[in-house]
């Protein structure tokens, strides 16, 4: 399956000036899950649950709406295209991010800078809790760059990461 590709917009200085400033109309969350995530309600269930990404996506906004926000969902196996996304995040009107980024958590410095560089607070969440499995999970690459973490709630993860970032965002 390959995944969509969005175009980046140009970094204008131009629309830097507005930084900062909160967008009228109610907060819009990116919400970003990494590699194999397409894949929960089949792969190993006895950790991931049987709860499939659609309907986490379902839940996640669902749960905005009832909180005056908006959410939009996008998943991918792909790490350009995380770093992609979050790079583009705060000039396509998000407010933040909240990222599941799997196996990326682990390893991926290139995710860690482009949050650090996105200019806008980022939630780390987990289904599963990494620190009660195997040790390389025990390692985050990209918690030092994100506002808070938020692991081991199983598909609730999402919505309890969504109550956070809307509280930081006020």
């Amino acid at each position: 399956m390959t995944e969509p590709r969005r175009a980046k917009a140009p970094r204008d200085t131009a629309k830097k000036k507005g930084r900062g400033k909160a967008p009228k109309g109610p907060k819009k969350v990116l919400v970003l899950s990494g590699p194999n995530l397409d894949r929960l309600g089949k792969r190993e269930p006895q950790i991931y649950g049987k709860t499939t990404l659609a309907e986490i996506h379902a839940a996640v906004a669902a749960q905005a709406e009832a909180l005056g926000a908006q959410v939009e969902c996008r998943q991918s196996n792909h790490e350009g295209t995380l770093v992609d996304w979050i790079g583009a995040a705060e000039d396509d009107g998000f407010a933040g991010i909240l990222l599941n980024a799997g196996a990326y958590t682990h390893t991926s410095y290139a995710l860690h800078d482009a949050i650090k560089a996105a200019g806008i607070p980022t939630i780390e969440l987990h289904i599963s809790n990494p620190d009660a499995r195997e040790p390389f999970r025990h390692v985050s690459t990209i918690a030092a760059a994100v506002r808070g973490r938020i692991a081991g709630f199983g598909p609730r993860s999402y919505e309890l990461a969504l109550i956070g970032l809307l509280d930081i965002l006020g």
